[in-house]
């Protein structure tokens, strides 16, 4: 049976970070869950598709070309139709997408599949906002990352001054409130701590203390 650590949580809790770091420790392989809904988001804009009920968004998911490489800081780089789209893949506007696209039923399922393709041997850390209630309901270890909404709003503050952007602290905080509300309330999936999670508060961790509690966590399972 392959090992499985799925890391669900709200926007800006770290989840990416700290799974990419945990899954190069534990030599696992890592899925970015919420990079595939962002690329549907981007290529579903590039090709004019609209953002809802769509047989034409279910027909993209099934089919949309993309490939995640490793690289040797241990991130990732994403190929959307050959092209690197690494970087647009983590802006504002296409995060917003990606909340849209989510809330399809039938792009969920589509993807489903796909996803589950990712848990292969030795193992797998899987980041989301479904991960352990949907996608991998069997996971040996089910983590529900949070912190506060200032200090999510605070950290995408810090990261998009750095790239350059002039942003507000107080817009950012009412887009990660609306967008919690948002991904809480859908109906397909909506994001929820599974009942066998645990639930870790990074409000006050370092990167590197979140990635300590998760694996001494996966060695008290004996995952590690």
């Amino acid at each position: 049976m392959v090992k499985i650590i799925t890391v669900d949580g709200p926007s800006g809790a770290g989840k990416g970070t700290v799974s990419r770091i945990l899954a190069k420790q534990l030599g696992f392989h890592y899925l970015d869950s919420g990079a595939l809904y962002r690329l549907l988001g981007l290529v579903a804009v590039r090709h004019g598709i609209k953002i809802g009920p769509s047989s034409d968004l279910t027909h993209l998911a099934e089919n949309i070309d993309v490939r995640f490489e490793a690289l040797p800081n241990g991130h990732n780089r994403v190929l959307l139709e050959g092209e690197d789209v690494t970087d647009e893949l983590r802006t504002e506007e296409t995060g917003a997408l990606a909340s849209k696209v989510a809330e399809n039923s039938e792009v969920r399922a589509a993807l489903l599949i796909r996803q589950q393709e990712f848990a292969k041997s030795p193992g797998l850390v899987a980041d989301g906002r479904d991960m352990g209630t949907k996608v991998f309901p069997n996971a040996q270890l089910k983590v529900f990352l949070t912190a506060s909404i200032e200090e999510r709003a605070s950290r995408r503050y810090k990261q998009l001054l750095e790239q350059g952007e002039n942003v507000s602290l107080r817009a950012l905080e009412e887009l990660v409130r609306s967008r919690d509300e948002r991904d809480m309330n859908r109906k397909a999936s909506p994001l929820a701590i599974a009942t066998d999670a645990v639930e870790v508060d990074t409000s006050d961790l370092s990167i590197q203390e979140a990635v300590d509690r998760l694996q001494n966590l996966a060695i008290l399972r004996g995952i590690a």
